[in-house]
């Protein structure tokens, strides 16, 4: 089974590196584009776990590890 889990700033948190993008799309002529958020992807291969254990594991391995819960939320997703 493979888990994709996004990690990205709270909305409170100010995006520096956001921001540089947005300014470099309008820049380019995107003026369309209201904002840009970055953020980190990380993908998990896991064998042997029901959906059950998926719903308490993953966020437990977010919060300990993958994300800064001060500053930063998350989401996952069965991708396989």
């Amino acid at each position: 089974m493979k888990i994709r889990v996004l990690i990205s700033f709270k909305d409170s948190v100010l995006d520096p590196q956001g921001q540089t993008v947005k300014n470099a799309l309008h820049t380019l002529g995107y003026d369309y584009i209201r904002d840009v958020r970055q953020g980190k992807v990380f993908e998990l291969e896991m064998d042997g776990i029901s959906g059950e254990q998926l719903e308490q594991v993953i966020p437990e391995i977010a919060d300990k590890v993958l994300a800064n819960p001060i500053i930063e939320k998350f989401d996952w997703q069965i991708i396989e």
